[in-house]
C-alpha cells in the first residue's frame, strides 16, 4: 500500500501461522524490555544505587529515543528497506544489553534503554508488518488491530511476571530475559522474511538537518517531563533552560519544513482541524489512561504494596486488556471510529470514580473491577483511533511520515505528560491535606493526647525511657496523618481523571454533533412529475 511496506501475497495457512508467532514475538520485544524497567524501577534505584531522579532517566532514553527516530525510519525503509534498518539495530541493542551484564552503573543502563527506543521505534513496525501477513486480506483491518495492541499487553505483563525475574538474578535477570527477547527476535527475522516491498529515494540533505533540530528538542522536553515532578518545576533552573531550548529547537525544524517544497514533516496537514483535534483526543486519553500506572499502583504503593501483592489485579489487568483488543479486533468498523472511543472513555471514568472512594484499608481485591474497566478501555480505543487518522494517508500517502510522528508523539509524550500532571497534582494535594489534618493534631486535644499516649503504651515492653515512648508515638501520629493525606490525594486524582475523560467524551460527542449539522445535505431530487 505504502512505499517501503512489504507486498502482500497469498500465503498457506501453515505459513500464516507462523508470521502470526513471528509478529507477536517480534512486537512483545519492541515493548517488553521497556516494561521490565517501567515495572520495577524501585529495585532498579537500589540495585543501581541511583537516587528516584536519576533512575527516572531510564523510561525517559526509551521515549527519547523512540520518538525521535520515527521521524527517520519510514524514510529509511522507503530507500534501504525496513530489514536492514531491524536486523542492524538489533544486533546493537543487544550488543549493549550484554555489556550492561558486565557494567553495572547507571550509564551503561540509560544507554541500554537509549538503544532499545532506536530498536523498538523499528520493531513495533515490523511486529505490525508480521502481523498483517497472517491474515487473509478480507480480515487484515483486524490484524492492524491486534498487531498495534500487542504492545500494550507489555506493561502488564510484565508486572505479572518481573518479580519471578528479581527473584532469579536481581536487576541481571531483567537483563538477561531482555537479552534473550533481542536475541529471539533476530533470529525469527532472519528464519522468517517479509516479502519485498517498492523501494526509492526518499532522503534530502534537509531531512538531517530537520532530524538534526527536532530530536534534540524532544530528548529536552522529555527530560523535562520526566524530571519536572521529581526535581520540581519552580526550583531546578536547568527545567528552564531545557524547556526553553526544546521549543526553540522544534520550532526551527517546523520552521524548515513549513518552507520545503518536498517536507518531512507536512506541517500544513498536521495543522488541519481533524489533526488537531485527533491528536488533542489521544493525548487527553493518554493522560486518563495513566490512572493505572501513576494513580492505582500509585495508592497501592504508598500503602506499602509490592508487586508480589499485586500480582493478581496485574492478571485482572492483563486480561481486561486482552478482552479489549479482542473485542476491537472483532468488532472494528472503519466507517464507525468514534463509538470505540465513547465507549472507551465512559469505562475509564467509571473506573476511575470507583477508585475515588479508596481509603487507607483498601486493597488491590477492591480494585480488580475498576482497574478491568480502565485497562479494557485502554486497547478497546487504540485501533479505531489509529484507523480514524489513517484514513487521509491512504488517500495522501506523501503524508505517512508526518501521521507516524503524530500518532508516536502523542503516545509516548502523551504518557509521560499524564504521569507528570498526575504526579504533580498528587504531591500538591498531599501537602494542603497534610497541612489540613496536621493543624488538629495538638496534645491539648484529648483525643489527640490518648492516641499517643495509646502508642507509647505499646512500645513500653522494649523502650524503657519514657520521653523516648512519647517521641516514637508521635512520630507515629504523624506518619499515620502523612498515610490519609496521601490517600485523600489520591481520590483527587482520581476525580481529576474522571473529571479529564468526562471534558474529553462531551468534547468527541459535541464536536461530532456539530459535524453532522454543518455537513451539506444532499442534493434534493426533484419530483418528475
Amino acid at each position: 500500500m505504502m512505499p517501503g511496506s512489504p507486498s502482500t501475497p497469498l500465503h498457506s495457512t501453515r505459513r500464516r501461522i507462523a508470521y502470526g508467532l513471528v509478529g507477536f514475538v517480534i512486537a512483545m520485544t519492541g515493548g517488553l524490555g521497556n516494561a521490565l524497567v517501567t515495572a520495577n524501577l524501585l529495585n532498579l534505584q537500589g540495585a543501581l544505587g541511583a537516587y528516584a531522579s536519576e533512575v527516572a532517566w531510564l523510561p525517559a532514553a526509551y521515549v527519547m529515543t523512540n520518538v525521535s527516530m520515527n521521524i527517520l525510519l519510514v524514510k529509511f525503509r522507503q530507500q534501504f528497506g525496513l530489514r536492514l534498518f531491524t536486523e542492524a539495530f538489533l544486533v546493537l541493542y543487544a550488543l549493549i544489553t550484554l555489556a550492561h551484564l558486565f557494567v553495572n552503573d547507571l550509564g551503561s543502563a540509560i544507554a541500554v534503554r537509549a538503544g532499545h527506543g532506536i530498536a523498538g521505534a523499528a520493531l513495533n513496525t515490523l511486529g505490525l508488518y508480521y502481523m498483517l501477513q497472517a491474515f487473509p486480506q478480507k480480515h487484515r483491518l483486524r490484524g492492524l488491530v491486534i498487531g498495534l495492541g500487542i504492545a500494550q499487553l507489555a506493561l502488564p505483563l510484565a508486572r505479572v511476571f518481573s518479580t519471578d525475574l528479581l527473584e532469579f538474578g536481581e536487576w541481571r535477570g531483567l537483563y538477561m530475559f531482555e537479552l534473550g527477547l533481542a536475541l529471539l527476535a533476530l533470529g525469527c527475522v532472519l528464519l522468517l522474511k517479509l516479502p519485498p516491498g517498492d523501494r526509492h529515494k526518499a532522503f534530502e540533505p534537509l531531512d538531517f538537518l530537520t532530524f538534526a533540530l527536532f530530536a534534540p528538542g524532544i530528548a529536552l522536553l522529555t527530560a523535562v517531563l520526566a524530571q519536572g515532578r521529581l526535581a520540581w518545576w519552580t526550583e531546578t533552573a536547568w527545567l528552564g533552560w531545557a524547556l526553553a531550548a526544546s521549543f526553540a529547537l522544534v520550532t526551527a525544524a517546523i520552521a524548515i519544513e513549513h518552507l520545503r517544497a518536498r517536507p518531512l514533516l507536512n506541517t500544513r496537514w498536521l495543522a488541519t482541524g481533524s489533526m488537531l483535534r485527533l491528536a488533542l483526543a489521544i493525548v487527553l486519553i493518554r493522560i486518563v489512561l495513566s490512572e493505572q500506572a501513576t494513580g492505582a499502583v500509585g495508592f497501592l504503593q504508598a500503602l506499602g504494596l509490592g508487586n508480589e501483592q499485586m500480582r493478581m489485579l496485574f492478571v485482572i489487568v492483563l486480561i481486561g486488556s486482552v478482552a479489549g483488543l479482542a473485542t476491537s479486533a472483532l468488532t472494528i468498523d472503519p466507517a464507525n471510529t468514534w463509538q470505540p472511543v465513547l465507549i472507551s472513555l465512559a469505562l475509564m471514568m467509571t473506573g476511575a470514580l470507583m477508585d475515588a472512594q479508596a481509603t487507607s484499608a483498601t486493597r488491590p481485591e477492591q480494585m480488580y473491577v475498576s482497574q478491568f474497566l480502565l485497562a479494557f478501555g485502554s486497547t478497546f480505543f487504540l485501533g479505531p483511533m489509529l484507523i480514524a487518522g489513517i484514513g487521509p494517508v491512504i488517500s495522501q500517502p506523501r503524508n505517512l511520515i508526518s501521521f507516524i510522528v503524530l500518532f508516536g508523539m502523542t503516545q509516548n509524550l502523551g504518557g509521560l505528560l499524564g504521569s507528570a500532571l498526575l504526579g504533580t497534582f498528587q504531591t500538591m494535594r498531599e501537602k494542603f491535606h497534610s497541612s489540613v489534618l496536621t493543624e488538629h493534631l495538638t496534645l491539648l486535644d484529648p483525643l489527640v493526647a490518648a492516641r499517643v499516649q495509646a502508642t507509647a503504651n505499646g512500645y513500653a515492653a522494649t523502650v524503657a525511657d519514657p520521653a523516648l515512648r512519647n517521641a516514637l508515638a508521635v512520630r507515629a501520629l504523624g506518619s499515620a496523618a502523612t498515610r490519609e493525606a496521601n490517600v485523600l490525594a489520591y481520590n483527587d486524582v482520581f476525580l481529576l481523571i474522571a473529571f479529564i475523560a468526562f471534558c474529553t467524551l462531551a468534547w468527541i460527542i459535541t464536536s461530532r454533533i456539530w459535524a453532522r449539522l454543518r455537513a451539506p445535505s444532499p442534493t434534493a431530487t426533484p419530483d418528475p412529475a
